[in-house]
């Protein structure tokens, strides 16, 4: 950001709270970039026969990832990481918990991860055009390649 997007003069860093944050340097306008990451939800979903990897169209080939979506308004996040499981992938989902929060600063996200179950058919949505299951007791050796807080989050439930 290089602009006050209420004002249009060029920001500049300024001290907030003894932070240093880009700001509107016309004190009538007084805005602040206070760069909050935003909320997106993702799940390891299990099924019965492993856990479930997809690759979103938009992603290199051979990437695959668990699954994630950003909430909508006043949705609670276990609710989005339900509705964005079904929409996904077509599955019934069942016993949800939360695995962790994972800051994603390069992204600028705040992850907060679920472990949950989940069962019937995959259909996969428009978003993804391939998945993989992958038997639990195989996802150590998997290589994620560039998708480091995907293995982050898996290391984190096998460990758990």
């Amino acid at each position: 950001m290089k602009y006050c997007p209420l004002c249009t003069q060029p920001l500049r860093l300024m001290s907030h709270d003894a932070t240093q944050r880009l700001s509107c340097p016309d004190s009538a306008c007084g805005f602040v970039f206070w760069d909050k990451p935003v909320p997106v939800v993702a799940a390891i979903v299990e099924t019965p026969e492993g856990v479930v990897l997809a690759h979103n169209r938009a992603w290199p080939e051979g990437l695959f990832s668990v699954i994630s979506g950003f909430l909508e308004s006043a949705e609670s996040p276990q609710a989005a990481i339900e509705r964005e499981t079904a929409e996904e992938l077509g599955l019934t989902v069942h016993d949800a918990a939360l695995l962790g929060l994972y800051p994603l600063p390069e992204q600028n996200q705040l992850i907060i991860a679920y472990h949950l179950r989940a069962e019937g058919s995959i259909t996969l949505n428009e978003e993804l055009d391939a998945f993989k299951i992958i038997p639990a007791t195989q996802l150590g050796d998997y290589d994620f390649g560039p998708l480091t807080l995907t293995r982050r989050l898996l290391d984190d439930w096998l460990a758990a």
